[in-house]
């Protein structure tokens, strides 16, 4: 719109228009921030006219919080749940109080920019909060100082009018609240890379066309520099004991006015806020002019700036938010779009922000993570299934893996609708023995744990090669408690060939004929051909003939090159997983895909995983099931140097378990959870989001207890159809391909013997030099021929 324009058009034809755009780039998601306030100091050299913040020195009064002061609202904000602390405090206090000078020296500072990142630091190393620091007008290098203790940062330009200012105006003896000195500190922000918060104050005697001059500013400096996240509409509060006591407030329709005029001068690229506190009871009508953000929300302190308002509780406002036909989520001190790794966080800020996020980059919503013992944050709730008729393709996957509230329950209805109609009430599990025959790898994946090579000197346990007559035990051992598989995978040792990995398969066999042999990642067959100097059918009809009876789908993490580069760049990529088990199912063996997810990623790449599992199965035919692996980060080697979240919420374990139901069907009917990383409780839910299937009892786990997991094991026939009763539903004991368990190894299983201690013997030269590049066997014959997806 023309600026006559927005001046004149009424004010509903402008929320409209607010809003659409809103809806546009935003969707449904309206976010707050939970946070904690810290007034670093009080004093301030300026005099604004309103405000209550800001106030002299007291005798026997510090000038300053103290570190210690600062941490304990910090800690107390981290345990209530909070990821943001907010540091407001008045501008350089030291240029006109003494007793500012005097404490800054006295703490070996030379002003209060020195001091803020000395606390911002301590808030950031010992609590995990994100800083973002609003203290009044900077330089760039100033900035430059403070990022590497900061997520972001904001300065309120409140107005560009010079008139107010003057003698009579609001700012008056503020020489910190000039516009080209506020103007310029928010293009220094810019220039410094940081993401910043800056807004309007309206009410203080300005004029519309004046505030909108001030967006205008706003928006030119957004687009110059990229930097600026959010603008704050905020409305002028009259406060006793201030000379402004007795002026107008700006009614109701003039914050309206002004939102909707921001949204549409803005656009779609800068969040819009607008605090809630300050609207009262009105304040669900700050939707209807297109903020998609309340701002910060703290269950631990007061608004210091605006102390006789309260903020509203966070579920006050889910409920009007979501009256309105949005979800409320909780977000980080920074935008999603500003998260990454360099550009705009720095290296020192991003593994508290990475820790603290989810996989949209929001906030977590709760303190759960895969492998840890406690409950679960909710179960799911009866509601009406979301319409999947159609077939969901990747806009239509992604927008469920985004749903919150509501709309989450919708989505868990109808995956557990569907398993009902696919499945019926049974659900099933296998009597399997893990063998983890050798934790020497020279590959270098960022999220393994069990591993030892170079990488993964510093982590549990010595490297180990079981022996084949010590297989052949465990095998027998297994069987004697009613085992029907036995699943094995190791590290790929850099002296392993082909041949190994069939003398496993025969060894298998040899101790126990009738037991199905469940083995090898598809990085171990890709191992074993190129060794073999075989093509992969070939390769896999010879461990077939071994007695190979399927394969598990480990090695596929996330099926999209874009994140395989990050957490496993030496390891087989998308195209090439997808041929082996292209290649297993032509030559008749069953596998099944799993999904690791919780660490680098987004939504958008475990729906073009979900996709490209799908397209595989609909070719080749032969998965079994989908299994989700949500990643365990407590000692995963990139979690530990801050480079991947704390593994995927509960929310989007969930989800994925469910939306992996709606996005299969019908080409994969099966949808296992495991309860090494979800626990019993997390099981019992996932079982009302779409799954019918909890995967093999285990007898040994070493993989996930090495990332930190702490759920054991084994699960016992005893504990598995225990869990499965008391949710309902009824056990059926299975293969691995899904027939009933014969009776006699039914039988067996049941009150099964303690099991013998593992051995597993140290290896005293691991050879963690890794050998040549690998060739890729059949790959430009796949190729040629049409069969490999390379999606």
């Amino acid at each position: 719109m023309e600026r006559v324009d927005l001046l004149a058009s009424p004010l509903e034809e402008l929320c409209t228009e607010a809003r659409r755009i809103r809806s546009k780039q935003f969707g449904t998601l309206v976010t707050y921030s939970p946070k904690v306030f810290v007034p670093l100091t009080k004093l301030c050299r300026d005099v604004c006219h309103y405000c209550t913040f800001a106030r002299p020195p007291r005798p026997g009064e510090r000038a300053y919080m103290t570190i210690d002061e600062v941490l304990e609202v910090a800690r107390a904000g981290a345990a209530a749940g909070c990821r943001e602390a907010l540091f407001t405090l008045g501008d350089k206090p030291e240029l006109r109080y003494r007793a500012a000078r005097d404490e800054l020296e006295q703490l070996g500072c030379a002003t209060t920019v020195d001091y803020v990142a000395r606390a911002a630091a301590a808030v950031l190393d010992e609590t995990g909060l994100l800083p973002h620091l609003n203290l009044g007008v900077l330089t760039r290098a100033d900035f430059v100082a403070l990022r590497p203790v900061s997520a972001s940062m904001g300065l309120m330009l409140e107005t560009t009018a010079e008139r107010l200012s003057r003698r009579g105006g609001p700012h008056f003896g503020s020489p910190d609240k000039l516009p080209f000195v506020r103007l310029a500190t928010l293009e220094a922000a810019g220039k410094a890379r940081v993401p910043f918060t800056t807004g309007v104050l309206i009410g203080i005697g300005e004029t519309r066309a004046e505030r909108l001059d001030a967006l205008l500013a706003i928006r030119d400096l957004a687009a110059r520099y990229g930097h600026v996240q959010e603008v704050i509409v905020q409305n002028f509060r009259a406060k006793p004991g201030t000379r402004m006591a007795q002026a107008p407030e700006p009614r109701l329709e003039e914050l309206l006015w002004t939102i909707a005029v921001a949204r549409l001068v803005l656009g779609p690229q800068v969040h819009l806020q607008a605090p809630p506190n300050l609207s009262y009871d009105e304040f669900p009508r700050l939707l209807d002019a297109g903020i998609d953000d309340w701002g910060g929300i703290s269950p631990v302190t007061v608004d210091h700036v605006n102390p006789e308002a309260p903020w509203p509780e966070v579920e006050r406002l889910r409920a009007a938010t979501e009256a309105r036909g949005l979800q409320l989520a909780p977000r980080l001190a920074v935008y999603p779009e500003w998260v990454d790794d360099g550009e705009w966080i720095d290296e020192r800020v991003l593994p508290a922000m990475l820790r603290s996020s989810d996989a949209q980059r929001l906030a977590r919503e709760d303190a759960w993570s895969p492998g840890e013992t406690g409950g679960v944050p909710f179960v799911p709730r009866d509601a009406l299934p979301v319409d999947t008729r159609d077939e969901l393709d990747e806009a239509g996957l992604v927008r469920l893996l985004h749903a919150r509230g509501a709309e989450r329950d919708r989505v868990f209805a109808a995956a557990d609708a569907l398993r009902r109609e696919t499945n019926g009430d049974d659900v099933t599990y296998v009597v399997t023995r893990n063998i983890q025959y050798t934790n020497v790898c020279y590959f270098r994946c960022g999220f393994c744990a069990f591993s030892k090579g170079r990488l993964a000197a510093n982590l549990r346990g010595a490297p180990y090669l079981v022996p084949h007559r010590e297989i052949a035990r465990r095998v027998r051992e297994a069987w004697e408690r009613g085992a029907t598989e036995v699943c094995l995978q190791g590290g790929i040792h850099p002296a392993f060939t082909g041949e190994y990995y069939e003398s496993v398969v025969r060894v298998v066999k040899e101790a126990v004929p009738e037991m199905h042999v469940h083995a090898f990642s598809a990085l171990e067959v890709w191992q074993g051909a190129a060794t073999s100097g075989l093509e992969l059918e070939e390769y896999l009809r010879r461990l077939r003939a071994a007695g190979l009876g399927s394969l598990p789908g480990t090695a596929a993490e996330i099926l999209d090159d874009e994140v395989r580069r990050r957490i496993c760049p030496d390891k087989v990529d998308t195209a090439q997983w997808l041929a082996v088990h292209d290649a297993a199912h032509r030559v008749g063996l069953c596998s099944n895909v799993t999904m690791m997810f919780g660490h680098v990623e987004a939504p958008v790449h475990w729906a073009r995983h979900l996709l490209r599992a799908r397209e595989q199965q609909r070719q080749s035919g032969g998965f079994t099931e989908f299994v989700p692996l949500p990643f365990v980060h407590m000692e995963a080697p990139m979690w530990v140097r801050g480079r991947a979240r704390s593994g995927p919420t509960w929310s989007e374990t969930l989800l994925v378990h469910a939306v992996g139901r709606l996005a299969l069907h019908p080409w994969i009917t099966n949808i296992q959870a495991s309860w090494v990383k979800l626990g019993a409780a997390g099981v019992g839910a996932a079982l009302r989001a779409g799954v019918n299937d909890l995967g093999g009892t285990l007898m040994n786990e070493s993989i996930s207890r090495s990332a930190g997991a702490q759920h054991g094991q084994e699960m016992t026939p005893e504990q598995m159809e225990d869990l499965i009763r008391a949710s309902g539903r009824r056990p059926r004991q299975r293969t691995t391909l899904y027939a009933d368990a014969p009776r006699e190894r039914v039988a067996a299983s049941f009150g099964a013997a303690a099991l013998e201690e593992p051995w597993n013997p140290p290896v005293q030269d691991a050879g963690l030099k890794a050998p040549p590049r690998l060739v890729r066997p059949g790959l430009a014959a796949a190729r040629a021929s049409g069969r490999l997806l390379t999606g």
